[in-house]
């Protein structure tokens, strides 16, 4: 099996790179870390997924059909109140929603996708829920909501697309509170390793073949539960103004 994993030199998509690795695959991690890229064990690209040049030279250069490709890569860059910019907020675009459709794009142009292949968009719950300062990071989960179906459609026949939504999810091994935990229905924080067996179960034909155009949430029922003021001893502050 070969897989494309972007952003994969930290967090859930070094996880799910080393998860595809340790089952045997052929893993292309496409990042612009190159620090913590070369760390892995996988077969590294230096790379910006914002510039298209980046990716059809990259995708010049496979000499073998692509049966996976994991378009994780994405960032933020704020929003209205911290004063987030147009370059900021078309260069999140770029790299969380432009390049996973261009990525694909060039796959079929230069006849690198696998017939059967299976393309998992990354997205997050903050593509229906925020906080402030994320428009640049929300639009872009949103976007890629809409994306995923879109492309599911038009693959038909030849690939499968679908899209998991991480919740809280992580990735630097922290202590929470109980209450962190316990605020979930799942009772704990997400792990990158809850992401990675999802992205592996999409990409098996076998067990995932009738699945596509989904958005699969994962974030321990967060985003199912009712919360009212004074509910389970908390409180909502308003603020003056």
């Amino acid at each position: 099996m070969n897989v494309i994993v972007t952003g994969g030199a930290n967090g859930i998509g070094r996880c799910i790179a080393e998860n595809f690795l340790h089952d045997g695959a052929r893993v292309f991690v496409v990042d612009i870390d190159a620090t913590h890229g070369k760390e892995l064990q996988c077969e590294f690209v230096h790379a910006d997924i914002s510039d298209s040049a980046a990716i059809t030279a990259f995708v010049e250069s496979l000499n073998v059909p692509i049966d996976a490709l994991i378009n994780n890569a994405c960032i933020g860059r704020g929003g209205l109140v911290s004063g987030c910019s147009w370059e900021d907020f078309e260069y999140v675009q770029r790299v969380g929603v432009t390049a996973p459709y261009f990525f694909t794009r060039e796959l079929l142009r230069l006849n690198r996708l696998a017939s059967g292949a299976s393309i998992v968009n990354i997205a997050s719950t903050r593509a229906a829920q925020s906080q402030e300062n994320t428009e640049a990071y929300s639009a872009a989960k949103g976007a890629i909501l809409s994306l995923t179906h879109s492309m599911a459609v038009s693959l038909a026949g030849r690939a499968r697309v679908n899209a998991i939504s991480p919740g809280w999810i992580d990735t630097t091994g922290s202590e929470f509170d109980r209450e962190d935990m316990q605020q979930h229905p799942a009772a704990r924080v997400g792990k990158p390793q809850d992401i990675a067996e999802m992205v592996k179960f999409l990409c098996d034909n076998n067990r995932a073949g009738f699945i596509t155009g989904e958005n699969i949430v994962i974030d321990g029922g967060m985003s199912r539960l009712m919360v009212y003021h004074n509910d389970h001893g908390w409180e909502y502050t308003a603020e003056e103004g």
